[in-house]
């Protein structure tokens, strides 16, 4: 039995062909065990957490909170009530942008950034200044895709109060100095927010030795269900910030004049959670850690190295972003053809990738390019995955050329 025969999905045909799904970065597969978790807690655990007095609910709250420990585990956070669910990486940066960033950016402080973000870390800051007249400042990109750390003395000011920054490039599979861009920002007294949604799936996270004030990453990247996520946080932090949402649970009493909030965790749960998704997360987790990340790293870089190989030896090819230290990813384009092509005929082929912006555009405008096509590996992904996936590209290749001679022998 292999990794792959874990996942369900790939148990079907698509288009009549096997499936080589390279399109991780986007959403990864579910494994067995992960479907059957939630459909567990549908099937036999079905009530609300913290609330009522019954056993269902009794045996979802001990499960959703036995979660919230596995979490702590997983990134090596001090306490669980450090670890916030969340419907995904997104929600969870624009929590500290309205929460904190509310309480403690004022006319006239900088927020950093990188010119690798993914649009979740762009536009909440960007709302931020523009309702608290600071200034957006960003780490510029070498050409490799790695970030021009030469300005970082002139960008990171005693005016900086945020620095918010990726782990790993959803883009281009770039790796940041993240310990190193952490230390220089609480250098300056800067909160340091980390997007870790592309990182978690691939290398093990320990938040204290990172030493990072914020960590956000989402469930369905690792395994796990989708609409859920984690935003850890420093105690210290998560106290003194207000609510992000008022409604049930995120307070202890009410009154038509005043509210008592809660005590975090809960603090920034309003509402009925993702109850069984959250469970799941639970189990990807699990199973995540049985697997080992010395087995996944292994496996991962023996793709991307040989999957970069091969594709050098393609002349019509151009890989974007070659960073000295990157995983998971590899980004390219093609003259005279357009990524949103490639992908349609790699999907013919049952190759699955993804042809765009990667919500990446400011990204995508550094290198001048509209889109590019990425491929993206998980821990299920094999040599034949690749070897299919340059079967697919010998086609758009064939296709493309014969599209061009048929094009010149009307014209002449």
């Amino acid at each position: 039995m292999t990794m792959r025969d874990e996942f369900p999905v790939f148990k079907q045909l698509v288009y009549g062909k096997r499936l080589a799904y390279l399109d991780s970065a986007a959403t990864a597969q579910k494994p067995q065990c992960v479907i059957d978790a939630v459909v567990n807690a549908y099937s036999n655990i079905n009530g609300n957490v913290h609330r009522s007095m019954h056993y269902l609910s009794d045996q979802a709250t001990q499960a959703f909170e036995a979660t919230r420990i596995q979490v702590k585990n997983f990134i090596n956070a001090k306490q669980s009530k450090e670890c916030i669910f969340v419907r995904g990486t997104t929600e969870a940066i624009n929590l500290v942008a309205s929460s904190y960033g509310e309480q403690n950016v004022h006319p006239g402080d900088e927020i950093l950034i990188s010119g690798l973000e993914h649009h979740s870390n762009i536009i909440p800051w960007q709302m931020l200044c523009q309702k608290k007249d600071a200034r957006l400042k960003v780490i510029p990109l070498l050409p490799n895709g790695e970030l021009d750390l030469s300005r970082l003395d002139d960008l990171l000011t005693d005016k900086t109060k945020i620095l918010a920054i990726t782990y790993v490039s959803n883009a281009l599979g770039t790796v940041t100095p993240l310990k190193k861009l952490i230390d220089r920002a609480h250098a300056k007294q800067a909160v340091v927010v980390v997007d870790g949604a592309q990182a978690v799936p691939h290398l093990k996270i320990d938040v204290q030795e990172l030493n990072c004030d914020f960590f956000a990453f989402s469930s369905h990247k690792m395994y796990g269900p989708t609409g859920v996520g984690i935003l850890y946080g420093k105690e210290s932090l998560l106290n003194a910030m207000p609510p992000y949402q008022g409604g049930g649970e995120m307070m202890i009493t009410v009154t038509h004049e005043n509210t008592i909030y809660n005590e975090i965790p809960y603090k920034f749960e309003a509402g009925t959670p993702a109850i069984a998704e959250v469970i799941g997360l639970g189990r990807a987790i699990q199973f995540i850690e049985e697997v080992g990340f010395p087995f996944i790293k292994q496996q991962e870089q023996v793709l991307l190295h040989y999957a970069t190989q091969k594709l050098q030896e393609f002349p019509e090819i151009k890989l974007i972003g070659t960073a000295a230290e990157k995983i998971s990813v590899i980004s390219f384009v093609m003259a005279g053809i357009h990524p949103h092509d490639i992908a349609t005929i790699f999907d013919q082929y049952g190759v699955a990738v993804r042809g765009g912006r990667h919500c990446a555009m400011p990204l995508m405008d550094y290198f001048g390019l509209p889109a590019t096509v990425r491929i993206s590996f998980g821990l299920y992904n094999t040599m034949e995955d690749i070897e299919q996936m340059l079967h697919a590209l010998k086609e758009v290749i064939r296709v493309f050329k014969k599209q061009r001679i048929s094009k010149y022998q009307k014209e002449v």
